[in-house]
């Protein structure tokens, strides 16, 4: 049975404008954080074939 402290039960209670301010912050992060990784995915799709592009040309110029 875990232990029991007065922290877990009584946590303060937000008010009404700090709560509203809590979840547009979490949303805002979570918006942010979708954000980074689509961008991350972009770059990482972009820079492959970017190479793949020089490498196709690097092996085009080497036989003429």
């Amino acid at each position: 049975m875990p232990k029991i402290t007065r922290d877990p039960l009584f946590k303060p209670n937000l008010s009404k404008s700090e709560s509203k301010a809590d979840a547009v912050s979490r949303a805002a992060m979570a918006i942010i954080e979708r954000e980074t990784t689509l961008q991350s995915a972009k770059t990482a799709r972009l820079r492959e074939a970017r190479l793949a592009k020089e490498a196709g040309e690097i092996t085009g110029k080497s036989r003429r």
